[in-house]
């Protein structure tokens, strides 16, 4: 355990000491992007290291098994990255302060519903699929604009709308990351103007191996796992 706990605390330094960088490489302060740990896969011993090291925030890509870390932690903040199934929605109002995998009006309105019935409300952010990449979940870009104008309409209580979520291209070059997420900060500010959202501000891009191009393009939450807890057994699929 005292492995663990100096390994990742060595790990979160570097990684908070890159994220410093990209962001005063571009003019921004450090502690407009929120850190957000991705524990999949990863025991609660892992976690109990990470907060050791000063992180409250955990991102999780399913609830089954979120569900079995969350009750150990509940002083984190915990949000669901993951794509999400309606039928898994109705626990994740009392368990996530924050979903990141919104992607379509029937799972917008289940989760309104849902959080109201508890009487909380879910911070929301809208997944947009800006490559158009068939192998990802996500909006088309188009779609986007539609959709928060019906959901408007209807009226949405148990949500808070906060702004956006993507994943960007891999593999791909620091130019072709950078314009995916230059899109999508895009799409969050014509939104944001659109419909007068004044807390329609946050933009979740970045993992492992393009968070700091996702900061120099305006990311507000970086989503990093391997970075800090290591590698996992992927085959050949993206590291987070």
């Amino acid at each position: 355990m005292h492995d663990l706990t100096a390994t990742v605390a060595g790990n979160f330094a570097r990684v908070r000491a890159e994220i410093a960088a990209a962001a005063r490489a571009t003019g921004r302060k450090p502690e407009e992007i929120r850190l957000i740990a991705v524990s999949k896969t990863h025991p609660p011993e892992a976690i109990a290291a990470a907060i050791a090291a000063g992180q409250m925030d955990f991102g999780e890509n399913t609830v089954q098994e979120a569900l079995t870390k969350i009750p150990l932690y509940e002083s984190a903040t915990w949000h669901m990255i993951g794509h999400l199934q309606s039928n898994k929605a109705k626990s994740v109002p009392g368990h996530f302060g924050w979903v990141h995998s919104v992607d379509s009006l029937r799972l917008a309105q289940r989760l309104s519903r849902l959080a109201q019935e508890k009487s909380i409300v879910l911070d929301a952010l809208f997944e947009v699929n800006v490559t158009r990449d068939p192998a990802k979940h996500g909006l088309p870009p188009e779609e986007l604009a539609p959709l928060l104008d019906t959901l408007l309409k209807e009226g949405h209580p148990g949500l808070r709308l906060r702004g956006l979520m993507t994943i960007g291209p891999y593999p791909a070059t620091e130019t072709d990351s950078r314009a995916s997420f230059a899109r999508l900060r895009e799409l969050r500010d014509d939104c944001r103007k659109r419909f007068g959202l004044k807390d329609f501000t946050e933009l979740s891009m970045g993992m492992s191996g393009d968070y700091a191009a996702a900061i120099k393009e305006g990311s507000t939450m970086v989503r990093i796992g391997t970075a800090i807890f290591g590698e996992r057994d992927y085959g050949h699929a993206r590291p987070d």
